[in-house]
């Protein structure tokens, strides 16, 4: 079924529609798409456009909040297996070809408030950020049911990319003004930013990636959150939802439980992908939070790697009451990893539309749905 912007803001804000959202996050994780093509798969089937997913058409504010470095990014060296690069920030990048979708950082730009000072203009507000053509464009299409989705620098992630892990951490102790001024200036981009998107759309959602959590815990704990993270959140979401915004989605792996309740004080109410093997349990979170919170995601993708009867048992327990009627985008809790058989994986859509009431599978776009 393909949603629109006001049917998915009040399903994910509990309002009942009517109907459940079954849909995948991500898609197929590197490799997968062979072990499929073995097992006979088709190649709709590959693509997931034979699923017929749920999704909602969305676009993306077309303002940029990428640093204005002046490095021009580029490829050093490459292999059949890895690929070195530099990136925009000057990092130089680790790619694994075979394993990864995503770059590892060597190296990093910012070791001391001097760093940070000479590149805190990276993220200066100007009109270049704004592809200005399509923005006067997205009020129209937000009458014709169009998501419109706004993206923020991460409160703890951007810090990382800038220091890397080791180094952010010391410095939230030993330099927490450095810290701060960088809150302060992802903060006054984004508030100069909607000054300008406000004038010409309404936000329907703002969506802020930190990735800030392992299976064992957060990076960091509540008092950080509330000290530095959270003055910067509340002040773009106080300003998104003066433009009509209702949902501010954040993303993180792993086990980000024990910051859930700074997060709903900063203006959180959904997070995503809520990985069941790192602790996060919707249905207990559910029952804790009731109505404040929306989830995306939440299957354990590896039960698909089981038996049938291991994916009963996950969707027994996921797909019920309180976690149906609004407020739950049901999917995997992020790729579909290798191992997992096209037989299983077709198991699992056909069990989960079934016991959610939606009509059996029939072919549509595959739309990914991880914002």
């Amino acid at each position: 079924m393909i949603w629109t912007n006001e049917e998915y803001l009040n399903h994910m804000t509990f309002v009942k529609t009517g109907r459940e959202l079954f849909t995948e996050l991500f898609g197929l994780l590197i490799g997968l798409d062979e072990e499929w093509k073995s097992q006979g798969a088709s190649e709709k089937e590959i693509a997931l456009s034979a699923f017929g997913w749920d999704y909602v058409k969305y676009t993306y504010v077309p303002f940029s909040i990428r640093v204005l470095s002046g490095i021009t990014p580029g490829v050093v060296s490459e292999s059949e297996s890895e690929q070195i690069s530099v990136d925009v920030m000057g990092r130089t990048m680790r790619l694994s070809k075979k394993c990864a979708t995503i770059a590892l950082p060597k190296s990093y730009p910012v070791q001391s408030p001097s760093d940070w000072e000479r590149v805190k203009h990276w993220y200066r507000f100007t009109p270049e950020r704004f592809d200005f053509e399509r923005l006067k464009t997205l009020k129209a299409m937000h009458r014709e049911g169009v998501l419109t989705i706004l993206t923020m620098p991460g409160g703890y992630d951007e810090p990382r990319c800038l220091m890397g892990e080791e180094a952010l951490s010391y410095a939230y102790y030993d330099e927490p003004e450095m810290i701060e001024d960088m809150m302060q200036n992802f903060g006054d981009l984004m508030d100069s930013a909607l000054e300008v998107i406000l004038n010409e759309t309404p936000v329907d959602l703002v969506t802020v990636h930190e990735d800030m959590a392992g299976a064992s815990g957060p990076m960091i704990g509540p008092k950080l959150v509330r000290e530095f993270i959270s003055p910067y959140y509340r002040r773009v979401w106080d300003k998104a939802k003066q433009g009509g915004a209702r949902l501010f989605s954040q993303d993180s792996d792993g086990n980000i439980e024990a910051l859930i309740d700074e997060f709903l004080d900063a203006g959180i109410n959904c997070m995503y992908p809520m990985e069941p093997k790192a602790g996060m349990d919707i249905l207990k979170l559910r029952k804790k939070y009731g109505k404040k919170l929306a989830f995306k995601g939440g299957i354990d993708k590896f039960a698909l790697r089981g038996s049938r009867e291991d994916i009963r048992r996950e969707l027994e327990y996921k797909l019920v009451s309180p976690l149906t009627g609004g407020g739950t985008a049901f999917a995997l809790d992020h790729r579909i990893p290798n191992g997992i058989s096209i037989d299983n994986y077709r198991y699992y859509v056909n069990l989960g539309r079934e016991m959610l009431g939606l009509e059996p599978c029939a072919e549509g776009p595959f739309v990914r749905m991880a914002f």
